[in-house]
């Protein structure tokens, strides 16, 4: 852990005391998740930029981060401006970059923040190369790299890429690099193909930075990252930084795509039952999708979880119990179809903790982190970043 500024609010000492549904981060969990990124990673003597949107948390942050100072990646400027307040310099926003958000970018570099950006297009590359003029300031941009066909990007090969590079250099910008994300990753299952994955990721943006330099281009940083990707990386050869962030938590995505196991997640929904039908097999908790999300992202997947995995209090799944249905502000609990489990005993009042799809989606639903340590007593509360 590194020292940021910590806000702890008061914390109860028992779940019972905590008002549902709330969020669940089971501390030692998440510090085993990152022991286990950090030692794959170390051996590659690569720099660590962590993706601190699924956290959005000052004191996750800390624990995640190698330096106080950074490197870290964002997903917003907000995020930006309130790690920046604790002494974050060294930060990333890797969202393609829309140029009414360019005076923010400003203002955090005018307040000494080695904050860059990343673009994919002439037409951004023309606002950011205006921009810097006016403001007497180059700004330090990365190329996104298009790796795996998932989403945007400017492919290796295009010759796109050295027009970017042109307006950039030439105009009053600066190019720093180029980066990628294997979002594909996220799509696949087993070691085997993950770590094809982490190579045609490596090879694309390696590739490109290649390019540029044989144009006469500067290319100091490049940088890959996606969870999966991160973690089934066998060569990192020309790769400065690897970027990750839903790691620190870990979510059934993850666990069906096979970088984790269901019990190195670290982040659950505390609720509880709220109704009972056991004519039709139903349990009512007060978790709907204002507590889980909306997201499905395992219905793509051999193992549907529903809307969550439904947990005991002490985090022991129940046998095929899944959140088949969500409501705005209650879930439904049912067994999976075909499942010759048993219905557990949940009487109205009890408590359920349900693990998520999605860390990074479950996690935006709630304001603040109600951290349990090793005995399951909640002992800190951390809160959320919010907003753009």
């Amino acid at each position: 852990m590194i020292a940021l500024e910590h806000r702890n609010l008061k914390a109860p000492a028992a779940l019972r005391e905590l008002q549902t549904p709330c969020l669940l981060l089971d501390e030692t969990k998440m510090n085993r998740n990152l022991a286990r990124l950090d030692g794959h990673l170390r051996q590659f003597e690569v720099g660590f930029r962590p993706h601190l949107k699924t956290a959005k948390s000052i004191e996750v942050a800390s624990r995640m981060m190698r330096s106080p100072a950074g490197p870290a990646t964002v997903s917003t400027l907000a995020e930006a401006e309130a790690f920046a307040g604790v002494g974050v310099a060294d930060i990333l926003y890797a969202v393609g970059i829309a140029p009414g958000k360019l005076q923010r970018v400003l203002a955090l570099r005018r307040r000494g923040v080695e904050l860059s950006i990343i673009l994919d297009s002439i037409e951004q590359a023309r606002e950011v190369a205006k921009a810097s003029r006016e403001a007497g300031m180059p700004l330090p941009v990365l190329v996104e790299i298009d790796s795996d066909g998932h989403r945007a990007g400017v492919r290796p090969d295009d010759p796109l890429l050295f027009e970017i590079a042109a307006i950039l250099d030439g105009q009053g910008a600066r190019l720093e690099g180029v980066l990628t994300h294997a979002g594909g990753s996220y799509d696949l299952v087993g070691k085997a193909a993950l770590e094809r994955a982490a190579e045609e990721e490596r090879l694309a943006v390696v590739t490109a930075a290649k390019r540029l330099r044989a144009a006469g281009h500067a290319c100091p940083v490049v940088s890959v990252g996606s969870t999966p990707t991160a973690h089934f990386a066998r060569s990192l050869e020309g790769v400065t930084e690897v970027r990750a962030g839903v790691f620190v938590f870990f979510d059934l995505v993850m666990a069906g795509v096979g970088v984790c196991a269901i019990d190195d997640i670290a982040l659950s929904v505390l609720a509880t039952v709220i109704g009972l039908n056991r004519d039709s097999g139903r349990v009512f908790v007060d978790a709907g999708w204002m507590a889980l999300s909306r997201d499905r992202g395992t219905a793509s997947q051999d193992v549907d979880h529903g809307y969550g995995l439904v947990c005991d209090a002490a985090g022991r799944p129940f046998p095929d119990l899944i959140v088949s249905q969500a409501n705005q502000e209650h879930g439904v609990l049912t067994l999976r179809p075909k499942s010759g489990a048993r219905l557990p005993d949940l009487p109205i009042g009890a408590q359920v903790r349900i693990l998520p799809n999605h860390a990074c989606a479950t996690a935006a639903q709630h304001s603040a982190y109600h951290v349990i340590d090793a005995n399951g007593s909640v002992d800190k509360v951390w809160p959320r970043i919010s907003g753009w």
